[in-house]
């Protein structure tokens, strides 16, 4: 099904751009012909002879060298394929592609095609989590781009985390899914499973102008619905107000109120994972003002009556059917972190808590660092302090591992 078909690989600059050797041949191995376009940067990690050896056809670098009319123009050399595969696509050929900047070979063949595209992103980690890199990547789904990866591990800066290239079988199965129609296979160690995460705060309106909220940021809440998505759980994030971008691969739902976060949780359901990590107003006033309330001439003070909120957490978790197999709660705690939280889990009626210290001197609160407790029926574990990133993919890799504990326990 596969044979015949013609893919333009366009290699950037990075050291996964050697994968590509390997990726090639394969494509080549299935009857698929392969040119290749190479930027500046990509050759300085492969050399040309050696992607041109593997193609059997010439590499392409340079914008400048097709004027000959016995070449084949930017135009035609875009157009050729039926898809273009970018790898590896580096923080630069995403921008410049989200963007439509043309200054170069590689940048001109995918702002001149009418053919698909596929990238498979490659880079370090903090770039990869960078919101200008987040921002792109939405742009790029927006455009129809197809994706595969990033996945995670070592690095060759040294650093553990999301942003390795896809290896050439990933990326082989993502072309073979776009050719025959069909979903490539789900892997990791939470395929099959589904998982509901709520994260950010909520905003509990006063009147039309005003609101109770708090300073969550919801970063630890996206984090996490991105690590467990990568590690192959089927991820819906219920997202309260943020700024932040929606993490690739989650279905994300967003609300304002905690009676809506509560009620698009339910809707959710049923998942397999549940993580509360949103920092849900406690209260509410009990009768919101359909016209902004005037401060009166003398007044020295205004009174807000208020009631509670639904607590989405002790929801979930007492759930008589349908309640996920884990159920994560988080702790915002001040003072007494453990000791709170402890008693926390028992009242809400959640498999753990994730407590942490928002004292105003932990600077934790909308910031990016975690001092965590992990706690749960008869024990606990500190961490030490984490990025939030670090934070999700430990909590995340916890989660997996419990999974499959249960699993082998059967």
């Amino acid at each position: 099904m596969l044979a015949g078909k013609r893919v333009l690989l366009i290699i950037g600059g990075g050291i996964a751009a050697y994968k590509c050797l390997e990726l090639i041949r394969r494509l080549r191995e299935r009857g698929i012909s392969v040119r290749a376009v190479m930027t500046k940067a990509a050759a300085e990690f492969v050399t040309p002879l050696s992607v041109s050896s593997l193609t059997g056809d010439k590499v392409f670098t340079d914008l400048f060298s097709l004027t000959d009319e016995a070449e084949m123009g930017h135009i035609e050399l875009s157009r050729d394929a039926d898809l273009l595969v970018v790898a590896p696509a580096t923080a630069d050929l995403m921008a410049k592609m989200a963007h439509g900047l043309a200054n170069d070979l590689a940048s001109t063949v995918l702002m001149a095609t009418d053919k698909p595209v596929l990238i498979a992103p490659a880079m370090n980690l903090r770039m990869w989590l960078h919101a200008a890199t987040q921002r792109n990547l939405e742009t790029l789904k927006g455009d129809d781009i197809l994706v595969v990866g990033p996945t995670e591990g070592d690095m060759a800066c040294g650093e553990f985390g999301p942003g390795r290239m896809a290896e050439p079988a990933e990326i082989i199965a993502a072309i073979e899914a776009h050719f025959t129609g069909a979903k490539p296979a789900a892997r990791g160690p939470l395929s099959g499973l589904r998982a509901l995460v709520t994260a950010g705060p909520t905003h509990e309106p006063i009147d039309p102008v005003r609101y109770i909220a708090n300073r969550s940021s919801g970063k630890q809440g996206y984090a996490l619905a991105a690590a467990l998505a990568r590690l192959g759980a089927e991820t819906v994030l219920i997202s309260g107000p943020t700024v932040l971008p929606a993490p690739p691969g989650v279905t994300v739902t967003r609300v304002e109120t905690a009676r809506d976060m509560l009620a698009a949780t339910k809707a959710a359901l049923p998942s397999d994972i549940a993580v509360c990590a949103a920092a849900v107003a406690d209260w509410r006033v009990a009768e919101d003002a359909e016209q902004k309330i005037k401060k009166k001439p003398g007044e020295k003070g205004h009174k807000l009556a208020l009631v509670e909120n639904p607590d989405i957490l002790a929801t979930v978790s007492q759930l008589k059917k349908g309640r996920p197999q884990l159920v994560v709660g988080f702790a915002a705690e001040t003072e007494k972190v453990i000791e709170h939280a402890t008693a926390k889990r028992k009242r809400k009626g959640c498999d753990w808590i994730v407590a942490n210290d928002v004292s105003p001197a932990s600077g934790v609160m909308g910031g990016d660092l975690n001092t965590i407790h992990l706690i749960f029926d008869g024990g606990s574990e500190d961490w030490p302090i984490l990025p939030k990133q670090a934070v999700a993919e430990r909590l995340a890799q916890r989660i997996a591992d419990h999974f499959t504990d249960r699993t082998s326990d059967k």
